[in-house]
């Protein structure tokens, strides 16, 4: 104790951010009783490292803590900070500002209430709580010689209690439901008492710019000698607002002329340090610089317009999070589950005025099953119903507001909200638009011609809050689209389409299957299918929106894409006629869309339908004919008709090198699915060959590292393997996985084809843990893109469960087995190669595991299919006959397992040659078999 009685040691003030006033007041008055504390926001400087303050803090005093529902919020830092000084048994001193019950760990400690008492009696009972009460032990100071107070010395007289109001006061009545936003309120106060007297409050309309303002008025009252609202909407009538501030105060009598009475504010608030002023609704700069005050009181701006920078901080105020957003409308509509409560928030995008909105609908007795349907037929409707009083307009009168405004200031702004509001809720890449479109309005041709006047454009969106712009991009909000598209008439709804379409052709960058592409693609694809089918009306706007489908099925999207499709070439059928070149462009990709979606007889009647028609428009060799052709080759291969797909693939090549030459890139397609028809009529030696021609023209014509040259690698490392290759197939395969994560990511289906392939490689050659973990990878990264049951999925799902064979991992082997033929039989039949080649390994598993009879019944089976698809000769048939040899032999069919082995091993040695390791494998089996017919 000090000579005054005083704990020389520091007090840490812990509180939650939502009540970052009372901590003010309570660091206030202990500082001005003689303490020293330590509070994080007057003490702790910008990068300091928070976890470590706060354990100085304790460290070298107590701990006041200011107890409320946020202090016990489990989310919060103070939970930290309480449970560590309970934990070491420091001395914790609460105090509590609200009811709020605390946990049962600190129920059993006095903590002394300030709520309903006022200053001075809680700032009694706040020193009591700190120090306890005492009798002096000296004789009490003659109060002539009394010390002010260390924060007395720097003038004022500290701040009120919390919530209590100064005598001048004109702010909006509180909203007392209110919701989240503590963390921006903490930062809005850092910042006017940290950084810079101003604070400027920016974002569209409905984000509840004038309620924060409103709720930082009241919450922070107690630092103020006076605060005044000033209504903006009208510039003319700010002055006089102020006067009357001025008449209140006594800056000026009652009567002088407002410029006067302004003049004599100015030079009050000069002088004075505890005032808050709120310009609400701002939207222009100029018309407010002359008002603004200076000296070291607080001011707060609410303004649609980020453009600030000269006269105050700029703040952004953005939607709610999810957790704010579902706490509003839950305590507004108590019966609300949380989950239809999320969903409805994302509906809303968490936009506060359209939450709020939607809460006074429900709580007037409306099922949200029925605001849900009203939602998705007229969202414009429903968002002019159950305004709050608070606001003198609804969300859409707003936005219709605004967009009026718009078209008057800059009607090269309203075309391109008109047309932005028929394009997808994401980012348009304005910047992007540079190819002259035609036919393009004049107003439109100006923006795309001219990148000052797309600047003022998009200055004009931000400047009324109908946008969000960034780097050259505009952002206009779902909940806005569907407010300004409501509102167009006939005409204007075609001139917008028209508008829209134009856009999306300026910024279409080019073939869609070329690399240089892909980031431009990315941008645009969501706004190209946002438009209908029947919204593209020129020959540029339909090749786009083909070029956009074709994009994503290149990344694996054929399902998604499908209906789309569908839809457009439906349209286009019936709008230009099936002849029509548009027309038979969809129909080439909605035939790749169904071969994709292993729909491959719709497939090959869509391809024989365009085949035919080229042919007749166009001639036999026509590159658009031949080009169908070969479409048509790889939609027969898909049905099997491999013999026939190799004919007209054959013919097919033959006229693209007589028209286009061997080094064109539709010949090398053509070329490239030639050989894969080679390998699959069991003549790898040639595909080899003709797959190795095709990599050397394709690395000297595109690169070694484009997606076609990458395709021939692919193919090529496949082949090298079958052939016995296998290091050299290793090497390529590596090679080539590099390169495509390098150009098309990690996740691409083409790439993880590739780490798919090098996952066996790496099995067969002996690293099985490297085998096991790139599987696992791949397996997941192709379940998250392609789904569980694709194809390639499902291959991936056999080369892992081989893996764990080898590892001795049967079980799980066995479980991985039997789910990847369950689906393969279901997704490819039970005859396809890769079913019976899952079927054949897991009657292996069955067999290690003992369970003979189902291993015999499936090994049985698979063996009778193979025969019959793959033929008797067949490697992996020879394989199954093999695997049932030891089945039988293990039943006790010692007889029936000799025979089998005689036949498997005759045809082992005239197909693989009397000295390959499956052939001696079956030899010395079938020797065991003949000695005592007992050995495994």
């Amino acid at each position: 104790m000090s000579a005054g009685g005083v704990e020389q040691t520091t007090l840490f003030i812990s509180h939650a951010g939502a009540d970052r006033a009372w901590a003010e007041w309570v660091a206030w008055q202990l500082e001005d009783a003689g303490y020293t504390t330590e509070l994080d926001h007057w003490d702790w400087a910008a990068g300091d490292n928070v976890i470590v303050r706060m354990n100085e803090a304790l460290e070298r005093g107590r701990m006041v803590a200011i107890f409320s529902a946020s202090y016990f919020d489990p989310a919060r830092w103070t939970t930290e900070e309480w449970t560590a000084v309970l934990a070491a048994r420091e001395n914790l001193v609460p105090v509590r500002i609200d009811t709020t019950q605390a946990p049962p760990m600190l129920r059993a400690i006095l903590a002394p209430s300030l709520v309903d008492l006022d200053e001075v009696a809680a700032r009694r009972a706040l020193l009591e709580a700190v120090d306890g009460p005492r009798r002096p032990h000296a004789s009490p100071t003659f109060p002539g010689s009394l010390d002010p107070g260390r924060l007395r010395q720097f003038g004022g007289s500290g701040p009120r209690l919390p919530g209590s109001l100064p005598r001048v006061w004109n702010i909006p009545i509180r909203n007392i439901g209110f919701a989240g936003r503590d963390d921006l309120l903490v930062r809005v106060r850092r910042s006017l008492t940290k950084t810079f007297p101003a604070v400027a409050f920016h974002g569209r309309g409905g984000v509840g710019k004038t309620q924060l303002a409103i709720e930082y008025a009241h919450r922070f009252s107690g630092d103020y000698e006076f605060a005044w609202w000033v209504r903006c909407e009208e510039p003319a009538l700010i002055a006089e607002q102020l006067a009357a501030l001025a008449t209140k105060i006594g800056a000026a009598p009652a009567g002088v002329a407002v410029p006067e009475a302004c003049e004599a504010l100015a030079e009050e608030l000069r002088t004075r340090s505890r005032w808050l002023l709120i310009f609400d609704n701002a939207e222009d700069p100029a018309a407010l610089t002359s008002h603004l005050p200076s000296g070291v009181g607080h001011t707060l701006i609410t303004t649609r317009a980020p453009a600030w920078q000269s006269h105050a901080t700029g703040i952004e105020v953005g939607v709610f999070d999810r957790g704010e957003s579902i706490y509003l409308l839950r305590t507004r509509v108590p019966s609300l589950s949380r989950s239809d409560a999320g969903e409805l928030a994302q509906t809303l995008d968490d936009l506060p005025l359209a939450l709020v909105q939607a809460a006074a609908l429900l709580d007037e007795g409306m099922a949200i099953t029925q605001y849900r349907q009203l939602l998705s037929e007229s969202i414009s409707e429903v968002l002019d119903e159950g305004r709050p009083e608070a606001y003198p307009l609804s969300l859409a009168g707003q936005i219709r507001l605004s967009a009026q405004s718009l078209s008057r200031a800059d009607q090269g702004a309203a075309v391109l909200l008109n047309a932005c509001s028929l394009l997808a809720p994401e980012p348009f890449p304005l910047h992007a638009c540079v190819r002259s479109v035609s036919d393009a309005s004049a107003t439109l041709a100006g923006l795309i011609a001219h990148p000052l006047a797309a600047r003022r454009a998009l200055g004009a969106l931000a400047r009324h809050n109908l946008a969000r712009v960034h780097n050259g991009s505009v952002h206009v909000h779902r909940l806005t689209q569907a407010v300004v598209r409501d509102q167009l008439g006939a005409c204007e709804r075609t001139n917008a389409t028209r508008a829209a379409e134009v856009l999306l052709i300026s910024a279409s960058p080019g073939n869609a299957a070329d690399p240089a592409t892909w980031g431009a693609w990315a941008d645009l694809v969501p706004h190209l299918l946002a438009l209908s089918p029947t919204d593209f009306v020129t020959d540029e706007g339909r090749d786009a929106a083909c070029q956009a489908c074709w994009y994503l099925m290149d990344r694996g999207q054929a399902e998604t894409v499908l209906p789309r499709l569908q839809s457009i070439y439906q349209v286009w059928k019936e709008q230009l006629g099936p002849d029509h070149h548009d027309t038979l462009w969809a129909a080439q990709c909605l035939a790749r869309a169904y071969s994709e979606t292993r729909n491959h007889v719709l497939a090959r009647e869509l391809d024989e339908d365009t085949l035919n028609r080229r042919r007749r428009l166009l001639g036999e060799d026509h590159r658009d004919t031949l080009a169908a052709a070969a479409n048509l080759a790889v939609r027969l291969a898909a049905l099997k008709n491999t013999a026939e797909a190799r004919k007209l693939g054959e013919d097919t090549l033959s006229g693209q090198r007589r028209v286009l030459g061997e080094d064109h890139q539709d010949t090398l397609t053509t070329a490239s699915n030639l050989a894969n028809r080679l390998s699959e009529l069991d003549d790898v030696e040639a595909a080899r060959k003709l797959g190795e021609d095709i990599l050397t023209r394709r690395r000297r014509v595109l690169g070694h590292d484009h997606p076609d040259t990458l395709i021939s690698g692919h193919n090529l490392e496949i082949w090298l393997a079958q052939l016995g290759h296998v290091e050299a197939a290793r090497k390529l395969g590596e090679d080539i996985l590099a390169r495509r994560q390098r150009v098309l990511g990690h996740d691409h289906p083409d790439t993880l084809a590739t780490a798919s392939n090098l996952a066996n490689r790496l099995g067969r050659s002996g690293a099985i843990e490297e085998s096991k973990e790139l599987a696992e990878d791949v397996l997941a990264r192709q379940r998250q893109v392609l789904g569980h049951h694709h194809p390639s999925t499902l291959i991936t799902a056999f080369t892992l469960a081989t893996a764990l064979a080898a590892l001795d991992d049967n079980q799980t082997a066995r479980n991985l087995y039997e789910d990847t033929l369950y689906w393969q039989r279901r997704v490819l039949g039970d005859d396809a190669p890769e079913t019976l080649r899952t079927a054949s390994n897991l009657g292996v598993i069955l067999t290690v595991l003992n369970e003979i009879t189902a291993a015999r019944a499936l090994g049985e089976e698979t063996l009778s299919r193979q025969r019959r698809v793959l033929g008797l000769d067949h490697p992996e048939t020879l394989a199954s006959s093999h695997n049932l040899m030891i089945r039988l032999m293990r039943s006790g069919e010692i007889s029936a397992a000799r025979e089998l082995g005689k036949e498997t091993l005759l045809r082992r040695q005239r197909v693989l040659g009397p000295v390959h390791p499956d052939t001696m494998r079956t030899a010395t089996l079938l020797h065991e078999l003949q000695d005592d017919g007992t050995n495994d």
